[in-house]
Formats: C-alpha cells, structure tokens, sequence
C-alpha cells in the first residue's frame, strides 16, 4: 500500500484560494509572497480578491494554482512531513506536473513560477484568439475519438488533449476540425460534445511555438532529480532523471495529458490513496471514475491538512 500526491491543472482556480491558509499559516504565507516577488507582481491578491477575469487568464491561473499547491506542501512540510519517506510518486494535470516537480525538488518555488508564467504567455500567444478550440467529448472510448479526430482533420489539425477517464476525453486544435470532430462524435455516438470556453487550443500541435519557449526556458533554469518519481503526463510511466523530466515538459506543451492511463498505472503499482494538493477536487473526482481500489482525498483547507497530517504521519 503506498500513496501519490497529485496537484491540479487549470480550471480548479477559483478566486479566494490560498486565503485561509495565508491567513492561517506563516508557511503559505511566506509561498504566495515568494511567488509575487518572483512574479514581480501581487498575484496573490488577485488570487485572494479577483476579479475572476485576471484569475482565469492562463498566465495567473497556472503559477496561482501551483502557489497553492506549494503553500499546503510547505505547511505539511514544516509540521513534520517527509516527501520522501511518506510519499511513493508525484504527478500532476498538465500545469500540475510543474506544481508536483516543485514539491518534488526539481525546481524552485521562484523558478517554478516563473517558468509557469512563461508557459501561460507562450501558450496564449501560440495561437490568435477564435483559431483554436477544444471540446468534452463524453460517452466515447479513446480509440472512437482518435478516430473522428482522424477523420476531422481534413478541416486543420485535431488531436486528444487530455484522456480524463470515465469516458471523458478532450480534443483540442484548429475550431473547424474541432467543430467537424465534435459532430462526428455525436453522430457516432457520443453522450455529449461540448466546445469548452478556453483561450487557446492546448495540449494540441498548434501549440508548437509555446512549446519552443518551455524548451528555452527549461534548458536555462536549474533543475534536480525529484526526490520521489513523477509520473508524467506524456508518458503514463515513472521518471526520476532531471533532464529526462526537462524534454517531457516541452513534449506536454503539445502531447497528450494520459490522466486515465496514470491513475491506473498508480492502481497496477500498489497506489491505494491520491492526496490532491491545492485547489479544488477535480482530480479526487476522476481517480474514484478511473480505478474503484484507488481512493482520492482532496487537501486545500486547514481543516484538510490537519486530517492528512494525522493520517500520514499517524
């Protein structure tokens, strides 16, 4: 029996994050202005106050969610937590992965904001705004919508971007073939398709300029070998070598988030408990969908780490 942290992606922001812990412990507090000096800005009153809107943009979204992550990890740390000891791997949804290597030791909590700020920018930028889409599609199997990806890209490049598991797979690429994909997959059987309200076509081809940035900005920062394995996105599979971890960040920018494939990897190797650090439950939420065995327990409140702590460190 052994347990992952994993540490969500974008779309679990939500404006007060981080607040009550910042408000509770010296430990977050000292994160979220760690962030704001690397930043250059208060991002951490954006995250505490909004509006919504600046929140959401991609370039605070991803460091902001990553600060909260980071602000629950170094409360636990300083109350007698032991990554190393306690915890078999780390992952993380797309962003996540960032927020997992940081907790990991990888990189720094100032490095890791700032790659994640260039990130936002990169990905943002790959693409003008109303070229790119995405869609949910619901109710089909990964092959299907592979399929009808194949068959929509006559109308531009269209590809899946995350596999959720629970039958929930998002496609991402040129908004015509996502469009012409989404209508096939209803036509071939799809519970739901549903164009997703997202700035730019992630996880997609398209996104190719972004990932030359992150490949950039990755070869100039420093980086260590994590103290536990990541299991990364692209791969579905454990690796513990730093510049291996390098190369498979620039691959994620425009490949696969394998969210399905690592959560039952966890349950094929002994995982029996996912501990979501930081913001929101939406991964708690998939790992009960994907593997029944696999538990997952959300830890964002201090009310959170207090019950983790106690059953961590028993």
């Amino acid at each position: 029996m052994s347990i992952a942290f994993t540490f969500p992606g974008q779309g679990s922001q939500a404006v007060g994050m981080g607040k009550e812990l910042a408000e509770t412990y010296a430990e977050a507090k000292a994160v979220f202005a760690e962030v704001d000096e690397a930043l250059g800005e208060k991002l951490s009153a954006t995250m505490f106050d909004g509006p919504e809107e600046t929140l959401t943009l991609t370039a605070n979204a991803q460091p902001a969610l990553m600060a909260v992550s980071m602000a629950v990890i170094r409360v636990m740390q300083a109350r007698g937590l032991d990554l190393k000891s306690k915890v078999s791997f780390v992952a993380g949804h797309s962003l996540g992965e960032y927020s997992a290597l940081c907790a990991a030791g990888t990189f720094s909590l100032a490095d890791t904001a700032r790659l994640l700020r260039i990130r936002g920018n990169a990905m943002q930028a790959a693409v003008p705004v109303g070229e790119g889409a995405m869609a949910a599609i619901i109710g089909l199997e990964h092959g299907d919508v592979q399929a009808v990806c194949q068959d929509a890209s006559s109308a531009g490049p269209c590809q899946i971007a995350n596999d959720n598991g629970g039958g929930q797979l998002v496609i991402s690429g040129a908004k015509a073939a996502v469009e012409k994909a989404a209508a096939l997959a209803t036509e071939k059987g799809a519970k739901r398709a549903i164009m997703l309200p997202v700035s730019a076509p992630f996880h997609s081809a398209l996104m190719a300029p972004a990932a030359d940035a992150m490949r950039e900005a990755l070869a100039k920062v420093e980086k260590h070998n994590p103290v536990v394995p990541l299991i990364a996105n692209v791969r579905a599979a454990p690796v513990t070598d730093a510049g291996e971890i390098a190369g498979l960040l620039v691959e994620q920018v425009t490949g696969q988030v394998r969210w399905r494939e690592t959560v039952e990897w966890f349950g094929a190797n002994g995982v029996t408990t996912l501990y979501e650090i930081g913001s929101g439950k939406v991964l708690t939420g998939l790992a009960r969908r994907i593997d029944k065995n696999v538990s997952g327990i959300a830890v964002n409140s201090a009310a959170d780490i207090d019950a983790a702590l106690a059953a961590l460190l028993g």
